[in-house]
């Protein structure tokens, strides 16, 4: 698979913005708005958590996702002593399903392996890719809200989670 990362700059907002946008979608079909209005919502509530993001994680890498060199979501990671917290991971609808998600998950479950870290997130409830967490181990440590937040712990951290040895 040919993915690779890129920070973000300034004049990426507008495709952040759409990746946000993409996120958003199901929600704005519910309501009866114009297009102007619904633009106006998302502007706000993009500028909003992405103000938010760069304070509270200031430490943090904001990244561009690139399949086959083409802009098709964004990462956004935080790393402490004792965890890998993803801040935020979102693929745009044309690039979901492809297996990106998957891989790159598997890429922080490898690090996270690799230097005893708990790989951290939180996940809307009703988020489609909430299966494929619990697929890759992670568990829900806490409700918050409209948000599960979920943890995996590394098998040198959580013995019962290792591999058994083959016979």
């Amino acid at each position: 698979m040919e993915i690779t990362f890129k920070k973000i700059e300034e004049t990426d907002l507008p495709f952040l913005r759409q990746v946000y946008r993409s996120t958003r979608e199901d929600e704005l079909n519910l309501v009866d708005w114009p297009e102007l209005q619904k633009e106006q919502f998302i502007d706000q509530q993009f500028s909003a958590q992405h103000d938010y993001y760069q304070q509270v994680y200031n430490e943090a890498t904001f990244e561009i996702i690139l399949w086959k060199n083409e802009p098709a979501g964004r990462l956004y990671l935080w790393e402490s002593e004792r965890q890998i917290r993803i801040v935020d991971i979102a693929l745009l609808p044309q690039f979901r399903n492809l297996g990106i998600g998957s891989r790159i998950l598997n890429q922080l479950i490898e690090k996270s392996e690799a230097t005893s870290k708990i790989v951290s997130i939180h996940v809307e409830c009703y988020n489609p890719a909430l299966s494929l967490y619990e697929r890759l181990g992670f568990e829900q440590k806490d409700h918050t809200g409209v948000y599960f937040y979920m943890e995996r712990q590394p098998a040198s951290v959580n013995p019962e989670k290792s591999p058994s040895p083959k016979s």
